[in-house]
């Protein structure tokens, strides 16, 4: 890609990031809608547990089952380049 198509490019997502923060209005925010009920707050603590433990818990735990209940033949793996060649010398 040539310099004038990356400024182009450039422009384009600066021109229209741009745009999107000035129409967007976070000060809306502040008004209760009809029938806005929000419950209670939740704790740091809380909060890394919901969005931190529990994601990195379920990855552990799919990583760990892919990984022991692995069948696959070592034959059928992929090998490195100039894996076989070594295995020839030997």
């Amino acid at each position: 890609m040539d310099k004038k198509n990356a400024l182009r490019a450039g422009a384009l997502a600066a021109g229209t990031t741009l745009m999107m923060l000035l129409m967007s209005s976070p000060a809306l925010a502040l008004t209760r809608d009809d029938g806005d009920d929000p419950g209670k707050g939740l704790s740091v603590i809380q909060t890394l547990g919901l969005y931190v433990a529990i994601p990195l818990g379920l990855f552990a735990i799919i990583a760990g089952l892919v990984i022991v209940l692995d069948k696959s033949h070592p034959s059928h793996r992929v090998a490195k380049a100039g894996a076989d060649k070594a295995k020839a010398k030997a």
